[in-house]
């Protein structure tokens, strides 16, 4: 495929796929649940964050099986996010939660926003390495893509008013990286946007430069695109 008609088909793609339709069983629909309340004065921004937080981290797998884990984690927290995790009285056992992450998992990501959330008003201030580290309880890895993380700053910072938030006003949706997962790094090997084989950050950033050559202001447009090239029948299932 020609430079051309590889930008010209990121561009149609990106225009058919950021769109609601696809997303009704989505990950995402969980922040944006609290952020619909959040417009009629009946959640908070930190519900939002901590939703969208929960959500990431569980965008693992099948679709379905997310959502319902996730919906299982907002059973637990009685959707209302952040009165629980700002209650200190968690779910903590080593039953799965979602595949390999487990409620004992789950009440250790509680328990970090919560002494975050001690010091700080949200989580709008953190960058990824913090969320990686004092959220997630990782490892610094200045290798890794943090795709999760990537992402939930996609849904929160992104402001077109179609699939993403758009809740945070201080960070620049054009300084996004691409949440790099199998999917994307396929697409984008695929169409030679990266000869990179390893899925970290520096092939995240290659692909990200590019995007940004097609769309300056929002290259995470670019993600819709990517993601919906590379599944069977241009399915969105992440």
């Amino acid at each position: 495929m020609k430079n051309t008609e590889r930008d010209i088909l990121i561009k149609e793609l990106a225009e058919k796929y950021n769109n609601p339709a696809y997303f009704i069983n989505d990950p995402v629909i969980f922040p944006k649940h609290f952020m619909q309340l959040f417009l009629k004065s009946k959640a908070s921004l930190p519900d939002i964050e901590i939703a969208g937080i929960i959500a990431s981290h569980l965008a693992w797998g099948r679709r379905e099986m997310i959502v319902r884990d996730c919906n299982r984690a907002m059973e637990v927290m009685s959707w209302k996010p952040f009165d629980y995790v700002m209650s200190g009285c968690y779910k903590e056992c080593n039953e799965s939660l979602h595949r390999t992450i487990k409620w004992s998992d789950f009440a250790r990501i509680c328990s970090n926003l919560r002494s975050y959330y001690t010091l700080n008003d949200t989580l709008e201030k953190a960058n990824a390495e913090t969320i990686r580290a004092e959220i997630f309880g990782q490892k610094p890895d200045h290798r890794a893509a943090n795709k999760k993380i990537h992402m939930f700053f996609r849904w929160m910072v992104r402001n077109d008013g179609i699939v993403d938030l758009g809740v945070w006003k201080k960070k620049d949706p054009s300084e996004l990286i691409i949440p790099l997962d199998v999917h994307v790094h396929r697409s984008a090997l695929k169409l030679g946007i990266t000869k990179r084989k390893s899925a970290d950050f520096a092939t995240a950033l290659e692909i990200t430069k590019y995007l940004r050559k097609l769309f300056p202001e929002d290259p995470c447009k670019g993600d819709f695109a990517l993601f919906a090239h590379a599944v069977s029948n241009v399915k969105i299932i992440r």
